[in-house]
């Protein structure tokens, strides 16, 4: 009898009760959770109050203007997870989409050729940056803020020195353009809806650059290489490497986006890019990056990239003075960070 009153034990691992506690902690954890309930208001919000944003058309052009930053911020929020800033990514963009137009037009050659010396130059300026950052020991916002003034000037200065002005000549008479424009500027059209390859782009970056953080030892580095440097040198994981790799990627992404530039408008203004890189901070904070390094997810920068798009083009559907547009965009950085902190603190408590 006494062994039929018996309780019988079960394992704490198997009680559903705290298999359940524990998925629901892992969920909220997560970089991006904050974020996305960001994303979730912000874009009902703006469904409320901008009846224009309910079309499939107006949504394809939220997503292309959130495309626009994304790549970018996938890379920065590498970075950013990486313990490192990059402040020239926005002048570089404009380096890259310059180098292709003039090298292009000055020696009349097949736009690939531009195109391969511009992705040259962008992974040289990404390089240079974490070298000079392994080597001098430098804060990354000295380093990168010294090459942000430098291509700055350069930018103006060379496409003075080339054109006479402060654009590219149009280069879309140009052998080559027409298969280039196909690759980095295209639309698809869905229906009725015409979406910009750089939407699908995006969200192959996004997938790439997940999986490496979730399911490769680089993503075991980077995250290492963030949250102690020096914890994860003593262990043998090469953080100089890493770090350097970090900045090129930013350079390759800066690349892609300067294409996009260049192959949409067929010309580039020298003085572009200059705050986008604030920009691209923003969308990595947004979406769950710690200013700190060593946590935040590319999800979650995508997140980040689509808020922007969302407030961008809300605005204007709902008819408000674009004057509004940064204090709106500031405010919810402020409260995307103080949302991703709260869930972070609560899950910890669980």
């Amino acid at each position: 009898m006494s062994s039929l009153l018996e309780r019988p034990s079960t394992p704490s691992g198997s009680d559903p009760r705290v298999r359940q506690r524990s998925n629901t902690r892992k969920f909220l954890i997560r970089p991006e959770v904050g974020s996305l309930v960001g994303a979730i208001l912000v874009f009902a919000f703006f469904l409320a109050l901008a009846p224009p944003l309910r079309s499939a058309a107006s949504i394809a052009t939220v997503l292309y203007a959130s495309s626009t930053v994304g790549i970018m911020a996938v890379a920065v929020a590498l970075l950013m997870i990486g313990g490192e800033y990059d402040l020239s990514a926005g002048v570089a963009v404009t380096t890259a989409s310059l180098t292709a137009a003039i090298i292009s037009f000055q020696l009349s050659l097949n736009v690939w050729v531009g195109v391969a010396v511009a992705l040259a130059v962008a992974l040289g300026i990404g390089w240079l940056n974490g070298f000079l950052l392994v080597r001098t020991k430098l804060p990354s916002f000295l380093v990168t803020l010294s090459t942000f003034l430098m291509l700055q000037g350069l930018n103006l200065a060379v496409t003075k020195l080339f054109t006479g002005g402060v654009a590219t000549q149009d280069i879309s008479n140009m052998s080559g353009f027409a298969q280039a424009r196909s690759i980095f500027a295209s639309e698809l059209t869905l229906g009725s809806v015409n979406l910009k390859i750089t939407v699908l782009w995006w969200l192959l970056f996004v997938a790439i650059a997940t999986f490496v953080l979730l399911r490769t030892t680089v993503g075991n580095w980077i995250f290492a290489s963030g949250g102690n440097a020096l914890g994860a040198l003593a262990v043998g994981v090469p953080v100089r490497q890493t770090k350097i790799g970090l900045f090129m990627f930013v350079g390759f992404c800066a690349w892609f986006t300067g294409m996009h530039l260049l192959f949409s408008f067929n010309t580039v203004q020298s003085g572009e890019g200059v705050g986008n890189e604030f920009l691209y901070i923003i969308a990595a904070v947004i979406g769950g990056c710690l200013l700190t390094g060593g946590y935040g997810s590319a999800v979650g920068s995508a997140i980040g990239a689509f808020i922007f798009g969302v407030t961008t083009q809300g605005i204007v559907y709902a008819d408000w003075n674009p004057d509004w547009f940064k204090f709106f965009l500031g405010a919810t950085l402020l409260l995307a960070t103080l949302v991703n902190t709260w869930v972070r603190n609560q899950a910890a408590r669980r």
